[in-house]
This record gives C-alpha cells, structure tokens and sequence, in this order.
C-alpha cells in the first residue's frame, strides 16, 4: 500500500505517466560546440569539458510543479537525450526506438529532421562506435557477430562507478582549490606527462565550474518564480530551494535538503557529460546522509516526516530518468528503462562496525512505499547487523516488488581485498548495477560485456566451427571421435573458451585506448580518486583502482551440458558424442528418446549433488584462469563476474540446441541459478550448489529465487527464509534475490496486460513491469522454478 501525502502522489503519478521521448536538445547543443571554431582550439579534455559547460549553459531548465529537488537530464521528465559522438543513430534506429513494442521511445518527427540534416551528418566518421569497428580485428568482430560475446562500450560511456562521501564533506570551490594545486605542482620542464596533465586537469576545473554556474541558474529561475507564487506555502519553498542552489554544488552541504539537492546536480554533471553505463548512484546513501538527518532533528529543522518527504521526491528524480536509447545488440543484452542506479544501505562501516541507522530504516519506508523503478535499491548484510534490519527488507519483498535485493557485507569486503583495495575502501564500498562490487568513489570498474560460455562448448563440439553459420571461428580442437576421455573432450572446450578470451581482453585493450584518447570524462573525474592527485582521467587510469569485468553468463547451462557429456557419452555410454551431435543439429527432430535422458535422466545443477556441482566448480575455474589478473591499459586488470541483466535471453538466441535439452533459440540460464525448472530439491539445495564455487574471487555472481506468495506471509516465514540468507552468506554466497509471485500470476498477466500494468517483477539485477517485457524473457521467469520453504 503506497502512504505518500498529495504532492508526493502528484509526483510519481507524473513520473509513471510520462512517455519516454527522444529529446535531441544536449545532441544539438552539442554538435553546434564542436562545430565552432573554439572545438578545435583546445586539447582534448579541455574542449570536452567546455562542451559540457556549453550545455548546461544553455539546456532549458526544468521545475516540476511541487517538487523540491530540482533538475532533469532532459527538458522535462523521462526526455531521453543522444549522444551522437558516442553512437549516431540512423534514421533506421529511430524507427525502431519509434515502433518497437517493448521498451519504446516516442521520436518525434521534428527530432528525426534534426538528426538526419544536422547531428547524422557532423558525426559520420567521427562517433565511438564508428571508431571502434573500424579499429577491431576481424576475429573480434566474427565473434561479437556470432554472440559469443558483447561489448558493452559500444554504445555506453565507461563509468560503472559510485560516489563516496567526498561531496558531503567538500563543496565544487573545494575540489577547484584541490586541482589547481595540483596544477602548480607539475613540473612542466622535466616531467614529460606535465602538459597532457595540465590539459586534464584544467578541463576538471572548468567542468567544475560549469555545474556550479547549472545550479545558479535554477537559483535564479527559483528565485523568479517564488516573486510569481500566490500560495504562500509554496513561495517558501521555493525562497529555499532557490537558496539552496546557489550555495550548492559550490559550497559544503549542511543540511539534509541541502544534500540530496547536491547530489542530485553531481549526477546531472555525470548522465549530461556523458551516458555512462550503468549509470552513476549515491552508493551508501544511509551513511552520508545520517550526520545532516541527526542535526536537523536536533536543532528541529527537520523530522521524520520531512526527511521521507524529500527523499520521496529524490526518488522521483531517478525514475524520471530512463536508461539512454539502446539499439541492435546492446538492446538485446539489456532491454529495459532502467539505468541500474543502486542504492546501497547498512553494511559495515569503515571500522567493521554495524553501519545500520535510522535513515536506512527511512529509506526501506520510502522504497516500499513509492514502488518505482528507479532507483534500484540493496541491502548490505553483515553479520554485525540486527535481524530486524534483514526481516524489514523481507517485508518490503514480500509484496512483490523484486526490491530490495540483498548482499553480503563480509564477502564484497573479501572480494575487494583479494583484488588488492585497503580494507577501508572496502568497507566504504559495495555494489552497483546489477551485483558489482566496486571501491565508491576510489575505482574505475568497467563492465566490458557478457560472454557466452555455453556458445563455446557448441563451438567446440564442431571443432571451432559456428554451426549457425558454417564459419570457421575457433582453432581446431579435435574431431568429435578424438575423444575417448572426458577430460580430452573438456580440454577442447577449454581451449576454445581461453582462445575466445583472448580475442575478447585484446579487443577491450583497443576499446580503452579509444576512449582516453578521444572521450576523456573531465567531470567524472574530478569526482574520483585519485584522478586530481594524478592528472590523469577517469578513462586513462587515473582513478586508485582500475578493473575491468568480463560477466559470464550461462553457468548452469554449461554445467547441465558437461554432466549430460560426461554421464551419457562416458560414464554410462548412452550414446556416442556423433549421436548426441547429430540430435543437437537437429533440434532433437526424431530424437525423442535421446532428450527424454537428457531433460530427465542426468545429474542437474542446483540439486546438492557432488557430480554436476564439481562441474560448476571446473567451469568456473576455467573461466577465473582464462580472464583473472591479465592486465588492462589502465594500470589495473580484467576479472571476473557472473550475471547476465537480459543477455541470457540474446545468447540463446544465437545458440543451437544443446547437451542440456535445451532447445534451439532457448534463452540460457542467468547468472549463477539453475536452469530454469531444473532444480527439484528445494532453495536448500540451489543455495549448497551454488555456493560451491568460491564467491569470493568474483567481482560478484547473480542468484535468482521464486516463491510462492505463501512462503513470505507470516513472520515465521519472514523468520525462515532471513535464516537461508544468512545460511547462504555464511557459504560465502555473494548476492541473492527473490521473486515472490506465481506462475499463475505471471500467464494471466501474458493474456491480459492490460490488467496487470503494474505487476513488478525481478529480472537480473533488477526489476521491471512484468508486461514491458519480452515474450521470450516473460517466459523465461515464468519456467523458473517456483519455490516453498518445505519443497
């Protein structure tokens, strides 16, 4: 039940009912920057930062009737800008933004002329994307174009990063005095980065500066609209707000309004600059926001009621902004308005100590009761936290949001320090997007795309060759007949997968150097350690920590796969590997039999048997070895993570039928669950299964969990499944999930959409309308298998 008073309801009415709409304001504002003759009088830094000055200069200024946090990325809500020097659509892809059924984008008809006589025409040649295939290996791009991989810098701005507590502290005057030291300590007659530093660092400065002049116009146009208001409740309100933006982002925050409005102009600066994937988020949220929420109390300025209200309307600000239009494949591996802003709450503080407070209870209230999108929301679960802190996140999950998801405190910390961060960036970290771990505010941590792990054993049972096409893509591993042991047959398939790493690790080597020589991030940067320390950019490795993720996707899928290989063709001699190949490029035609003992009669993941889990176990194992520790370009190194957001969906549509039974077109498992359908002993034993492979040398793996609606009812059963969490934590599990409706639900929501438009459910990573969905994906949650507590 949503408790919201009147303004608030207002709000997120407005926000749900906006249309998502393409707005080519920032893509002409920019486009005529580059087109002026200063574009070219500038390094490369400089001049991005003087275009994003140029923008917010001249972007129209957007006050939303009630509200008290001010700023949208568009015009007005939910109006979507390009970002034509990254990918310059064609009139193509506006058609089908424009027409596609799910996940649309109005386009009108004026922003399609603009785009086909202005920005299409001073960007040919010149976008990313354009650069980056022309600059790829020919096996890179066979391999992307058979969906053994994606690439997630195609179309989206490295910057899958999280902001730390430093704005809470220091106001953007702050940060400038902090640049401009550092300016004055390079030695410009002996050190031979000094000018390239310089450049980076001036374009810091100036980016500062721009958002400081953003914010002192909304100061103005307040200002200007409190003289106009008639109600005189409003009119202060307003006098505040207008206050309030011309002290922040320019000085400290001192008060709780004065926060939330600071952060909400750095994430404008972050999403405007560019369209950074995932998209930028407060992070611990609780934390930073505890010291102002205990002096408002204190000196009666602000109490609970006023708190929530304010975080209510900060809430609306992040659902009012969709991801930025995808197309093509990128559309495919993540189909969904959402732009994976992840609030973190409780945890650890920076000394281990239990982080949970009263505004991290507030927050919980505000997420069950606004019930948007956006933001996604997560709980940090450490064993130093109250139970009650666990069980409220379970009452909100009851109700079938999907939110909030629930992670483990002690194992982000571990994961982060096996990487080699201090334990003090640990504990200050956490995760984002979907289940990443990162250092907030300290780490560059780049999702570099999915990767098709079960697309490599089909590959490497027809010898490197893409049955879909005929192509050759992979090194000839052997003839099917060669194989007269498992092992000799698992060595095949790890020979193609460290083969088509390779190829993946030497493309993003390429995509990386593009992007810091091209699309330096000035703004991002001065907003992440220790980029003004070292002068270097956010996209050049001048953050502490650099990693770079490769996110498997398919881990129950290939495990079914190999226990079916390994059971049938060598163990039990059921049949031959030629028979089961022959069944597979068929799609089982005539071969009922055959996939009758595979769908039923072989050993499955997710069911707590040694056989197939050690078979997780060797998967995982190949793939840590084949990515963990190789060095990137920017001082750090590529790792590993295991989710899939909608890819398990694109991937199985470019994959044949396969050992598991699946069948041609099928999507894949996701993230670290089960086939869907394929665990039969109940969430005891997906949890054990799971938790055989070791979390902890991860940057984060996706579990997801159906249940029945009946499970979560009463507190016994809240009480029940908080004990599997913390069963599942204690097993080193990273991140679990749940979804708590029926199948039912779900297939009369397929019949009827119309009646169940606000059927939330969990997808991976995060939460969508159950009706904006895909068939395949619909389905696909659908099969997963739905659990009691007693199954």
């Amino acid at each position: 039940m949503i408790i919201v008073n009147e303004r608030i309801r207002l709000l997120r009415r407005q926000s749900i009912d906006a249309e998502p709409v393409i707005s080519m304001e920032r893509a002409s504002l920019l486009t005529r920057f580059y087109s002026s003759a200063e574009a070219d009088m500038h390094a490369v830094p400089v001049s991005r930062a003087l275009s994003l000055k140029y923008i917010l200069e001249n972007k129209a200024l957007c006050i939303n009737p009630g509200e008290l946090i001010v700023g949208e990325r568009g015009p007005e809500p939910k109006a979507t800008p390009t970002y034509p020097e990254i990918c310059t659509h064609t009139q193509n892809d506006f058609e089908v933004l424009d027409t596609r059924e799910k996940i649309r984008f109005s386009v009108p008809d004026e922003a399609k002329k603009i785009q086909e006589e202005v920005i299409a025409p001073f960007w040919q040649g010149r976008s990313i994307r354009e650069r980056l295939f022309e600059d790829l290996s020919v096996e890179w791009k066979d391999a992307y174009s058979a969906g053994i991989f994606t690439e997630f810098q195609e179309q989206r701005a490295p910057g899958h990063t999280v902001l730390d507590g430093k704005i809470y502290r220091k106001g953007f005057d702050d940060l400038r005095e902090e640049i401009r030291s550092s300016i004055e300590s390079l030695d410009m007659t002996s050190e031979p980065e000094a000018r390239d530093k310089s450049d980076e660092l001036r374009g810091m400065e100036i980016a500062a500066g721009a958002l400081i002049g953003f914010a002192k116009r909304f100061s103005i146009l307040l200002a200007e609209k409190a003289e106009e208001e008639s109600d005189p409740d409003r009119k202060v309100e307003l006098e505040e707000m207008s206050r309030i933006c011309a002290k922040v982002p320019a000085r400290a925050p001192e008060t709780f309004w004065e926060a939330l409005q600071y952060y909400w102009f750095v994430h404008l600066g972050v999403i405007t600059e560019l369209n950074t994937w995932d998209s930028f988020n407060p992070g611990r949220l609780d934390r930073h926001l505890y010291p102002f929420y205990q002096k408002g109390v204190a000196d009666g300025t602000l109490t609970a009621e006023s708190a929530k209200e304010l975080l209510q309307s900060f809430w609306v600000k992040f659902n009012n902004q969709p991801a930025p239009p995808k197309v093509g494949v990128t559309a495919q591996e993540s189909s969904t308005y959402t732009d994976f802003c992840l609030i973190n709450l409780g945890g650890v503080d920076e000394r281990g100590e239990d982080a949970v407070n009263d505004v991290t209870f507030l927050i919980l209230d505000v997420i069950e009761e606004m019930r948007l999108l956006q933001p996604g929301s997560m709980v940090q679960i450490s064993k130093k936290n109250p139970d009650e802190y666990l069980k409220r996140a379970l009452r909100i999950i009851r109700t079938g949001y999907g939110q909030p998801s629930i992670f483990n405190a002690e194992a982000m910390v571990e994961e982060m320090t096996r990487m080699g961060k201090s334990v003090i960036d640990a504990r200050n970290g956490g995760a984002s997007g979907c289940v990443e771990t990162g250092a907030f505010g300290k780490e560059s941590y780049i999702l570099t795309g999915y990767f098709n792990i079960p697309k490599v054993l089909e590959i490497a049972m027809h010898n490197g060759i893409d049955p879909r096409t005929g192509k050759r893509l992979g090194p000839e591993t052997g003839a099917l007949s060669s194989f007269d042991t498992f092992d000799k047959f698992y060595e095949a398939f790890e020979t193609q997968l460290r083969h088509f790493i390779d190829i993946k690790i030497e493309g993003n080597r390429i995509i990386e150097r593009i992007w810091s020589r091209l699309l330096p991030a000035p703004f991002l940067s001065l907003l992440i350690d220790d980029c003004i320390k070292t002068g270097k950019d956010y996209n050049s490795g001048g953050a502490r920590y650099n990693t770079s993720y490769i996110q498997g996707v398919g881990l129950g899928t290939i495990t079914d796969c190999l226990s079916a290989v390994k059971w049938h063709a060598f163990d039990k001699q059921t049949f031959t590997l030629d028979e089961l190949v022959t069944a597979l490029d068929t799609d089982f035609d005539r071969s009922e039999d055959l996939l009758k003992k595979l769908l039923h009669e072989t050993p499955k993941y997710g069911n707590d048997e040694d056989y197939v889990d050690e078979l997780a176990v060797r998967v995982f194992e190949s793939y840590f070895q084949a990515i963990d520790g190789r060095p990137n370009t920017k001082g750090g190194h590529f790792r590993i993570n295991l989710l899939p957001t909608t890819c398990h969906v694109y991937f199985g549509s470019v994959t044949g039928a396969l050992p598991d039974g699946r069948k041609a077109g099928e999507p894949l498992s996701e993230g670290i669950s089960p086939v869907q359908g394929a665990d039969r002993k109940g969430p005891t034993a997906v949890l054990r299964s799971a938790s055989r492979i070791d979390h902890l040398r991860t940057g984060g793996t996706l579990l997801n969990q159906k249940f029945t609606p009946g499970v979560l009812e009463d507190e016994d059963g809240i009480t029940k499944v908080a004990h599997l969490v913390r069963s599942y934590f204690r097993m080193d599990g990273h991140h679990i999930q749940f979804n708590v409706v029926n199948a039912e639900t779900l297939r009369k929501a397929q019949k009827t959409p119309e009646k169940y438009r606000d059927l939330i459910v969990r997808v991976a990573g995060y939460s969508d309308y159950f009706v904006d969905l895909g068939l395949a994906l619909q389905n696909e949650i659908i099969k997963r298998t739905e659990h009691g507590l007693e199954s």
